[in-house]
């Protein structure tokens, strides 16, 4: 009879990476009027109740960034990626590595019980 896998315990977040880099536009004037508007954007906005940001960094000499966010639900990030819609985004579910390591462990000793 094969080993029960064990049950892994629910760490309570979700927890993403989102990052962020603007979409290309057709010149300088065009890339110019699309910052003004981002900022004007953004200078009005408020996170979604659902989403705390522990992170929100930009990169150094481009327009773009990354931000380490807890979201309760996925559709507040869909929300705030169609506000700012002249950026692409990407989102990566993380866990931290304490968590992680746990877990790792945890399915490290599953798989040396098997025979």
């Amino acid at each position: 009879m094969p080993t029960p896998m064990p049950t892994i315990p629910d760490l309570g977040y979700q927890k993403y990476v989102l990052r962020w880099e603007e979409r290309p536009t057709a010149g300088p004037s065009e890339y110019e009027a699309a910052q003004t508007r981002i900022l004007d954007v953004f200078r009005q906005w408020e996170a979604p109740k659902g989403i705390t940001f522990l992170q929100f960094v930009v990169r150094v000499g481009d327009w773009g960034g990354y931000a380490v966010i807890e979201a309760e639900n996925l559709s507040d990030v869909h929300f705030l990626t169609t506000a700012l819609a002249p950026f692409s985004f990407r989102l990566e579910p993380v866990v931290d590595t304490m968590d992680a390591v746990a877990v790792e462990l945890e399915a490290m000793g599953w798989r040396s019980s098997l025979s």
